[in-house]
């Protein structure tokens, strides 16, 4: 095991503040001083795992938007990948519960750091993803007339961040995948709802 899937291990279990340079060389099997010979502090580790998150979440939500599974089988495409791609975030945080407590806390930090800057960068990286998914399915006549696709977005993204923060609350991350389908269905029908004159 490296010491990026040490971090994250430990960050399932424990606040990544009070995670030592001493937890991780004893999880990794090396000795601390080793630790340094990789890393020079321990913000490079966690900015190291920040990027293993950034570059292997983007992967999977764009692999889920590129090549959806369609629950019906009869939904459109453009839908189709927005619920992939829901699916897919809700089952990278459930074999990775270590990577929500380490944003969250570093979300706590009043000051700007570059650890928050990464996070950042990977934000709107999934909004662009998002927007264009939602633009095609604009395109297709599938939402309501006028929809706010950055809000949309948001929603998307803070329906997902709900889902997190009660997991975590009860301590089973595992049943945001229960939960998952139904919060979809309901962000959804929001989207593509025909309002009433």
């Amino acid at each position: 095991m490296g010491l990026v899937a040490a971090a994250l291990q430990l960050a399932a279990q424990h606040s990544p503040a009070t995670i030592t340079t001493g937890d991780l060389a004893q999880a990794v099997g090396i000795s601390q001083g080793a630790v340094f010979r990789h890393f020079e502090s321990k913000e490079a580790i966690w900015l190291a795992v920040m990027d293993w998150v950034a570059s292997t979440l983007m992967e999977q939500l764009q692999s889920a938007a590129s090549q959806p599974l369609s629950i019906p089988p009869s939904e459109p495409a453009s839908l189709a990948a927005l619920r992939g791609v829901f699916m897919a975030h809700v089952n990278f945080v459930i074999g990775n519960p270590g990577v929500p407590r380490l944003i969250f806390q570093e979300l706590q930090h009043a000051q700007d750091t570059t650890l928050k800057a990464r996070v950042r960068a990977l934000m709107q990286s999934y909004r662009m993803l998002l927007v264009d998914l939602l633009q095609q399915a604009q395109l297709q006549q599938l939402l309501t007339p006028k929809t706010d696709l950055a809000s949309a977005a948001v929603l998307f993204m803070g329906s997902i961040q709900g889902l997190v923060m009660q997991a975590m609350l009860n301590g089973q991350v595992s049943t945001m995948a229960e939960r998952a389908p139904g919060v979809f269905a309901i962000y959804l029908r929001g989207l593509t709802v025909k309002e009433t004159p």
